[in-house]
């Protein structure tokens, strides 16, 4: 401990105003922190452990999965002594690249961050529940934040880490989930170079359906910019502005924030780039500020619209961040918020490192969202940025219904357009791979070749039905991705009508059922087929299907319409000419009347539609491959 010697020695100096040396003082506040010896040098590149912070391997025996908490202390929060967002970007960011790490074995960088949707706010204002004089809805001093991240899937040289946030208060146990994210890293070698990274081989039941949906994730990832511009070119250019509560629009520019931060050594990493934590926590900064300037009020951080990480800036860049409300809606307000780097040459052109767009809300005492005022665009960009951020809105709000919401919470029949074919595809395929990884299917029955298993949870009933075909996995993939030939093998199909080619993998047909209904009426559906190739190694060939609704095709009098929550064929290479088939089908009620019949009866006629399916393959294989060639 310090001797009162020394404080005393201190204290003199300081009444006499004498200059204290560096390295006293120095001395002295190591001694007060309990310590008489100089603390130690940190090695090149070692990051500072921040106070109260605990990283652990799991103890469920994955090796990639990372368990971090972190006791929120006083230098964590904002001015409400809550918990700041910019701090548990920070943890988050950290927790996944120790996981990403111990996958490759080597340094990775942030290649970027999915979007982050807080299902309970951080930070919120104070709220006085009835019989307390002060109460407080955000994760405060005192409380713990539990980060457990772990690679889903590896792919060349990237990877994605999937990442779960809760909070407890210690002195209820209570736990609350905050948020769930997906980050993308990549592997880097010596001089910046990509590693090729080793295939991640999942063990539970959790883990498969992570590591088969995170190849769609990463195909709606690369095609959400095409979906942007569709969605904008298909909207009406005229930008209408309006006012609320007789209030005018708010000048955009108003809202404009430029901050600079020099990069110092603590804000990089063990690589000697600037720490992605730490951008995103200066460009959360500066984006509440934005926002701040438009309601004139604290506002609250509801959703992150992806990180994405351009470049990389070292120690010594200047970052300039920027932040400009895009447009208010009734509720929330969108702030796009860039990073652009410099050296200490103003002459070099800024380098543009990352770039996001956060939503806010602004909460009254209740809880409630305020109505906001709206924004005013400037001319040419500023209308550009305006209207891309109501596409935006569209797009996260389809998004959310389709694919976060739990499967007994959507509809069998989603309404289809535009905005949402990225995410009702992603949603359609997902849903099917899901239905793949699980465990505990039981076989049922088994003739000759074709072997069919059951699985029972929940509201459904679901099954599959397999066999060998000697055909190769991707001729088998042709023909039975295509419905317009289903009724050559299958007899409960009368016909099928391609009625609108969305891309290359996706499809909408109008499909006829031979089946009668209870109303002696014959059934039809309304139904997208999404195509998927192998991603990897040892991925199936994927064609989903799930009902969709068309305006160009209502429900007709002449037939019972029909509707299909998940089912579709996932065929594996077994050999150059030998494929492992497989037919999956989670039954509902209102699914066709044969399914449960020949489920509930265990029929033969499933295996006999099978084996007929096995001769349609056969049968048409060699005509594939003429086509082909001629094509």
């Amino acid at each position: 401990m310090l001797s009162f010697f020394w404080l005393r020695c201190l204290l003199k100096m300081v009444k006499e105003n004498i200059v204290v040396p560096e390295e006293i003082l120095s001395f002295c506040c190591n001694g007060l922190q309990g310590s008489t010896s100089p603390p130690r040098a940190r090695e090149p590149g070692e990051r500072e452990e921040a106070p109260g912070a605990m990283a652990s391997p799991s103890p469920t025996g994955n090796p990639t999965e990372v368990q971090m908490s972190q006791l929120v202390l006083p230098c964590h929060t904002n001015h409400r002594g809550e918990l700041s967002t910019g701090q548990l970007l920070k943890w988050i960011d950290t927790a996944a690249c120790l996981s990403a790490e111990r996958h490759a074995g080597c340094p990775c960088v942030t290649a970027s961050m999915d979007d982050i949707y807080f299902e309970h706010t951080i930070s919120q204002p104070y709220i006085n529940p009835p019989g307390q004089r002060d109460g407080r809805n955000g994760v405060c001093v005192g409380q713990v934040v539990n980060i457990k991240a772990k690679v889903n899937r590896a792919f060349n040289s990237s990877m994605e880490v999937g990442i779960q946030v809760s909070y407890e208060d210690l002195c209820s146990g209570k736990h609350r989930s905050i948020c769930k994210a997906y980050a993308t890293f990549v592997a880097q070698g010596p001089s910046g170079s990509k590693v090729k990274l080793k295939p991640l081989t999942p063990q539970t039941e959790e883990e498969k359906i992570e590591h088969s949906i995170a190849a769609e994730r990463r195909r709606m990832r690369l095609v959400h910019k095409d979906t942007l511009k569709d969605l904008l070119t298909r909207s009406p250019r005229e930008t209408e502005l309006e006012t609320r509560d007789g209030s005018a629009a708010v000048p955009a520019e108003k809202t404009r924030v430029e901050s600079v931060e020099l990069v110092l050594p603590p804000h990089a990493n063990h690589q000697g780039n600037t720490f992605g934590g730490q951008i995103m926590a200066w460009m959360e900064n500066v984006a509440t500020i934005a926002a701040s300037r438009l309601c004139h009020a604290h506002p609250t951080l509801r959703a992150i619209e992806m990180f994405h990480f351009r470049g990389p800036s070292q120690v010594g860049d200047r970052l300039v961040l920027k932040a400009i409300v895009n447009n208010a809606f009734k509720n929330s307000m969108e702030v796009g918020v860039c990073a652009e780097a410099y050296g200490q040459e103003m002459s070099v052109s800024r380098r543009h490192i990352n770039s996001a767009f956060m939503t806010f809300v602004v909460l009254d005492q209740e809880g409630r969202p305020r109505t906001l005022p709206m924004v005013a665009p400037e001319p040419g960009d500023g209308v550009r940025r305006y209207r891309e951020a109501s596409a935006r809105k569209k797009i996260r709000l389809d998004r959310k219904y389709v694919v976060s919401c739990k499967q007994t919470e959507v509809p069998l029949s989603v309404p289809w357009d535009q905005s949402n074919k990225v995410y009702l595809s992603y949603n359609n395929v997902s849903a099917l791979k899901t239905l793949v990884a699980k465990a505990n299917w039981a076989l049922a029955r088994e003739k000759e070749k074709v072997r069919m298993y059951t699985l029972e949870e929940d509201k459904f009933l679901s099954f599959r039905i397999e066999m060998s075909v000697c055909i190769a996995a991707g001729r088998a993939f042709s023909l039975l991705s295509d419905l317009r030939r289903r009724h050559e093998w299958d007899s409960h199909y009368a016909s099928a009508e391609l009625v609108q080619q969305v891309d290359d993998d996706d499809m909408i047909y109008h499909v006829v059922s031979q089946t009668l209904s209870h109303e002696n009426k014959p059934q039809d559906f309304v139904i997208l087929a999404s195509r998927r190739k192998p991603c990897s190694k040892g991925d199936p060939y994927v064609v989903a299907f799930r009902s969709v609704t068309l305006p160009t095709h209502p429900a007709s009098a002449s037939f019972t319409r029909g509707e299909t929550l998940c089912s579709g064929f996932c065929i594996w290479p077994e050999s150059e000419e030998t494929s492992k088939v497989a037919y999956y089908n989670q039954a509902t009620p209102g699914y066709l009347n044969y399914v449960t019949t020949n489920v509930a009866g265990l029929s033969s006629n499933f295996c006999a539609t099978f084996e007929a399916c096995e001769k349609f393959l056969l049968k048409n294989k060699e005509d594939l491959i003429v086509r082909l060639q001629d094509l």
